[in-house]
């Protein structure tokens, strides 16, 4: 049997996804942004946290699950899935790479986990060995289904990386016990849901690796029986409204983006028209009255929640790195629904700031939450209680080569840059492209087509390539040196630039997005960030930290609206960077309104002369690195 496709979300046979998957083996990133991160995920990040499951009892409790070691139970209730999802994320590794450090954790915690699975297919350590004969009991906080989803994803991934079935048929039983028990109360099963969404993605697509259509009609099932108050009726569960009349992101971030994400899987198999209306609904709330401009969401340090509209405060912004990894996971579906470049806009946004501001640039240490303005006490950490973030920035680091393209009946679409390689199926054949780029840095790409295999060649296709929605102009394109005719595509593909043509190895495209500093600005209702502006270039946001802006406290700046901003290449900070430079002002603030903290019009202290200074922006993503100090992204001006 010939081993499967290494793909994150396989929508290749789904009747209505318009995009279907490139392996992430087809794809080698070869560029200095990323392709250095994933080297550190791989040969740091997975191991150290490997580490961390040892020494926090996590994979113990797996070891006396199967009766091979006595020890008291550790950690929370739910630590099982920072196993699976460090799982997934090192099996991943395994679909582009070979590593025989890697496959030895990988064999070990499999050998565990197979060998805890009780008889009839339940696995969950914590019930297991605290709880026994009450699993199931707490559906609304103890997250079983939410593990559960997790090792079927773990699996998933491990069968599509390597072709080996042994973890996959653990989560087959485990989700032939689901099935057994949750239904519908005419067939006398449980009528009920978990309280964290995660089950709905997996089951979909165990159904797309197996065949086996009852996972998917389980997974439909979920969705439909929340908002019936079967696990309470609140809002921070999602059930307080039926998935298909909701229009308000609610309740726990991540929760909400999971079901999200499992609701897009769900429409690309099944179509549902309400289904679709209410995800876009629902995206439209977050992206233009909930979202950060780091692309993060979730506000709410209490709950971990989605605020009121337009409640976006920046030093107790919680922002969950899960959140915005949620987000990114829901977007790239709604993206294979339909091929719109304004979902692959926010996986963008959300990547480069909202998540990659979670991980430190050694690999080694995490942001829970992420907030946008800092007194310098918020640091990273090496691990967590709760590890739920530490996983999944591995998992997404390791998925990443298979969120560049895609392809359709039409062509293949490119989502994002990056210098590297691809060898792409396509039309009975095979399509080899190299991309050259210093993206994010700068805006000019190179597509060349260095090999066109089988029955496509000479056939006419459409190479269609993202112009970011940060883009305000971009160049003509250029095939072979000569501008080239660009369409829109006929359906969906907005922000697509289409090029159709008889490809043929050595054909060129270049393109140039322009890439100005953009002074941003917010809507009014986000009282905080009135009058107010952030800079962006490209898809990076940039902060101020003190340890570059001595001297000066930088609640105490102002960038005039006619200030001048350059840029400036710093291959030595931060692993290389490009920096923003701006002329800025500062007035002493401290100094001027000391021993005032309120005061009438009339003893308004008088207006201090300001000082003109350089000051220095930095990529967020990268702030926390050095020594502890403020950090700031919203800046007055006037």
């Amino acid at each position: 049997m010939p081993k499967p496709a290494a793909v994150i979300v396989d929508t290749t046979r789904s009747p209505h996804a318009r995009l279907r998957p490139v392996p992430m083996d087809a794809v080698r990133l070869e560029d200095n942004f990323w392709e250095p991160r994933r080297r550190i995920n791989r040969e740091t990040t997975l191991p150290s946290q490997y580490k961390h499951l040892e020494t926090t009892g996590r994979l113990n409790n797996f070891r006396r699950a199967a009766g091979t070691l006595d020890v008291p139970f550790e950690g929370i209730y739910f630590n099982d899935s920072d196993v699976y999802k460090w799982l997934e994320a090192a099996s991943w590794e395994l679909a582009c790479d070979a590593n025989p450090a890697l496959q030895a954790m990988i064999d070990e915690a499999i050998e565990l986990i197979t060998k805890a699975q009780q008889p009839d297919g339940y696995l969950n350590t914590y019930f297991m060995l605290e709880r026994a004969g009450e699993r199931w009991s707490n559906l609304k906080d103890m997250h079983e289904l939410y593990c559960a989803g997790h090792l079927i994803q773990a699996a998933i991934a491990h069968y599509r990386a390597t072709g080996s079935e042994k973890l996959l048929d653990v989560t087959r039983r485990l989700a032939d016990c689901i099935i057994n028990t949750f239904g519908p109360k005419s067939e006398g099963k449980r009528e009920q849901t978990d309280g964290h969404e995660e089950i709905e993605m997996a089951l979909v697509e165990l159904y797309r690796a197996t065949g086996e259509k009852s996972y998917l009609d389980q997974a439909h099932f979920f969705l439909d029986v929340r908002g019936r108050g079967t696990i309470g009726g609140g809002a921070y569960h999602q059930d307080h409204e039926l998935l298909r009349e909701q229009s308000r992101m609610t309740g726990h971030a991540v929760r909400h983006a999971y079901l999200c994400a499992g609701a897009a899987d769900d429409v690309a198999e099944s179509g549902d028209g309400a289904m679709r209306a209410a995800l876009e609904r629902l995206w439209h709330n977050m992206v233009f009255r909930q979202m950060y401009v780091s692309g993060g969401i979730g506000s709410r340090y209490e709950g971990e929640a989605f605020g009121h509209d337009f409640e976006l405060p920046n030093e107790r912004a919680y922002t969950e790195t899960c959140a915005a990894i949620g987000s990114l996971m829901w977007n790239w579906r709604m993206l294979q629904l339909d091929a719109d470049a304004r979902f692959a806009d926010i996986m963008e946004l959300a990547l480069y700031n909202g998540v990659m501001s979670g991980i430190s640039l050694d690999g080694e240490s995490y942001f829970y939450q992420n907030p946008l303005c800092n007194d310098g006490t918020h640091r990273r950490e090496p691990w967590f209680g709760c590890a739920c973030c530490p996983p999944n920035i591995a998992r997404l680091l390791s998925q990443l080569p298979g969120y560049f393209y895609s392809t359709s009946d039409e062509g293949i679409w490119t989502h994002f840059y990056a210098s590297g390689t691809a060898r792409i199926a396509f039309g009975g054949g095979f399509v080899e492209m190299k991309q050259r780029t210093n993206y994010p840095w700068d805006g000019d790409i190179e597509i060349e087509i260095t090999a066109v295999e089988g029955d496509i060649a000479p056939g006419e296709w459409t190479l269609f390539l993202r112009a970011p929605l940060w883009c305000q102009s971009f160049s003509k394109p250029k095939v072979n040196a000569t501008p080239s005719d660009i369409s829109t595509p006929k359906s969906g593909g907005a922000n697509y630039i289409a090029i159709r043509r008889q490809w043929q190895a050595g054909d060129k495209v270049e393109v140039s997005f322009s890439m100005p500093v953009r002074r941003v600005e917010c809507h009014p209702y986000a009282t905080e960030n009135r009058d107010r502006v952030a800079l962006m270039r490209g898809p990076l946001l940039y902060c101020l930290e003190a340890t570059d802006n001595p001297g000066s406290d930088l609640r105490d700046l102002v960038l005039p609206a006619r200030a001048r901003i350059w840029t400036e290449d710093r291959p030595n900070l931060l692993g290389g960077v490009t920096a923003l430079i701006a002329q800025a002002e500062a007035t002493p603030l401290r100094s001027q309104y000391d021993e005032l903290l309120y005061f009438t019009a009339e003893k308004r202290p008088k207006k201090q002369p300001s000082q003109s200074l350089e000051v220095t922006a930095i990529p967020y993503y990268a702030w926390a690195n050095r020594a502890p100090g403020r950090m700031q992204i919203w800046l007055r001006t006037r």
